[in-house]
């Protein structure tokens, strides 16, 4: 097939093919780490072997006979996969909007090149069998190193798949089994990391929850019945809320520090916090408890020293936005209100957060230490974190500061020793400090090559039990770690056909 036109065509395939597995289903949609998408990822593992098979066959062979019949039978197995992939895919989960165009463009693309190589087909059929090998320069090249690309995201496809069940992670409600039954909850950051987990587990065990969201869009992933508001003024002074938990800010480690996006990071804390305290002073019923957020880079950049709630801070940004959220929620206290203040460390799952973004480079041997590894980082199970929050609104004795951290803080190069052990993969580069400080200014020395060695000490004296106190046993659980991986893909590529 020397059709210059067939081969653009199949050049297209692979560019927006490579560009709808890497931009939705490895970054936005991560579905890799979705349990939900087992039946998707085995969709996809065998539709990518089978596009192995076809590139191969384009680039390098001409079948004849028997063989032309077993390439078109190819052929037509993958577009009746890709309509079950379009039935699964719109049952399970929302599509971006880009990924609903590509996916568009992928099958009308697809559906020339059937057209352009038809006739070869048809001739080839009628030939003695046979396979004749051949060769287009650096259009079978192409073809070779598209084989390669997708040949390895079946496979990755497959694992994913296999591991699924494996990331099922319970019962939701159990996290919050310490609250008096049919709570009324007010929670803003309910659409983010940590609040979508909280809302599952608040919904599932029968409580009423308000989310407080500006776009409420971005309420429709979260577990339903959820009274969704985009204003204060939405509730009323006569409403019930036991408990409101305060999580909604600007993401701090998300780009360049500007003088702009400082003020934005401070203000977007401080704002929802004023705005709940003018809510909590006009209530008729006040609220037993705020739960408020914050972070342990309160503390500053400390090196080695052992942080409890009663520590000091050293001058950082992070300080700063900490400080001035922290005031601004104890200000609350004054309407006869128990405000706990969370200084959170790094929240750890697949769902979401850092771990969840480091996942895919590790996967693909693209893991390593950060600056010289030895800043410590002071971490917390993203369901340990759910916990905590509950075991806070129900523990009256609980109040002000608290480290919302697990009781064994590791340093970097031992964090990424763990994660690629977990995943079963090496992990021997080495990123620079200067090219993160320079290339991320102070949001990189800050938050990559800073750290806090923080312990829980209040949580553990209130006899709070942690389910993961120590990271790779933790690491090895969320990420559904198994050995026999060359049985998992074998088994998943049998279930899957």
């Amino acid at each position: 097939m020397d059709n210059p036109v067939l081969w653009i065509l199949i050049s297209i395939q692979v560019f927006m093919g490579a560009f709808d597995t890497l931009v939705h289903h490895e970054g936005s949609e991560r579905l890799a780490w979705r349990a939900s998408q087992k039946t998707e990822l085995r969709l996809h593992g065998v539709r990518n072997f089978f596009y192995a098979v076809i590139f191969l066959c384009f680039g390098w062979l001409e079948p004849h006979g028997v063989f032309t019949v077993m390439l078109a039978v190819i052929l037509a197995v993958e577009v009746l996969i890709t309509l079950w992939d379009f039935v699964e895919e719109d049952m399970t989960r929302k599509l971006p909007w880009t990924e609903r165009v590509n996916h568009t463009l992928l099958a009308l693309n697809y559906g020339a090149i059937l057209a352009l190589a038809a006739p070869y087909l048809w001739q080839w059929s009628f030939l003695p069998s046979a396979l004749i090998p051949v060769s287009y320069g650096w259009w079978s090249a192409m073809a070779a190193l598209a084989a390669l690309g997708v040949g390895l995201f079946s496979a990755r496809d497959l694992l994913a798949a296999a591991r699924s069940d494996r990331l099922d992670r319970g019962n939701a409600a159990d996290l919050v089994a310490g609250l008096p039954p049919r709570q009324h909850i007010l929670l803003t950051g309910g659409t983010g990391f940590i609040g979508q987990r909280l809302v599952q587990a608040l919904v599932e065990a029968n409580h009423f929850v308000t989310v407080l969201t500006r776009d409420p869009r971005n309420a429709e992933e979260l577990l339903h019945p959820v009274r969704v508001i985009t204003s204060f003024d939405q509730v009323h002074n006569e409403n019930r809320i036991d408990a409101i938990v305060n999580l909604a800010g600007d993401p701090v480690a998300n780009g360049f520090w500007t003088a702009k996006k400082r003020a934005r990071i401070i203000r977007s804390r401080v704002d929802m916090t004023e705005a709940l305290h003018a809510l909590i002073k006009r209530l008729d019923r006040k609220p037993k408890c705020l739960i408020n957020g914050s972070a342990i880079g309160w503390y500053g950049l400390r090196g080695d020293e052992a942080l409890t709630e009663d520590a000091t801070s050293a001058p950082a940004f992070v300080h700063d936005v900490c400080d001035k959220w922290e005031q601004s929620a104890m200000k609350i206290a004054k309407e006869n209100v128990r405000v706990v203040i969370l200084r959170t460390g790094l929240v750890l799952g697949v769902d979401g957060g850092m771990l969840a973004r480091l996942l895919t480079p590790f996967e693909f041997g693209g893991g390593g230490v950060m600056g010289s590894g030895q800043q410590w980082m002071s971490w917390i199970e993203h369901d340990d974190m759910v916990r905590v929050i509950t075991r806070a609104i129900a523990d009256d004795a609980i109040l002000g500061v608290v480290n919302a951290v697990a009781p064994e803080p590791v340093r970097n190069v031992e964090f990424t020793r763990a994660l690629a052990q977990a995943l079963h993969r090496p992990a021997v580069l080495r990123f620079p400090g200067w090219l993160l400080s320079d290339g991320l200014g102070d949001m990189g020395r800050e938050t990559m090559l800073g750290g806090q060695r923080v312990v829980p000490s209040k949580l553990m004296k209130h006899g709070f039990v942690f389910r993961h106190p120590e990271l790779a046993p933790m690491l090895r659980e969320i990420t559904g770690a198994k050995s026999g991986i060359d049985d998992d893909i074998k088994q998943e590529f049998r279930s899957a056909v």
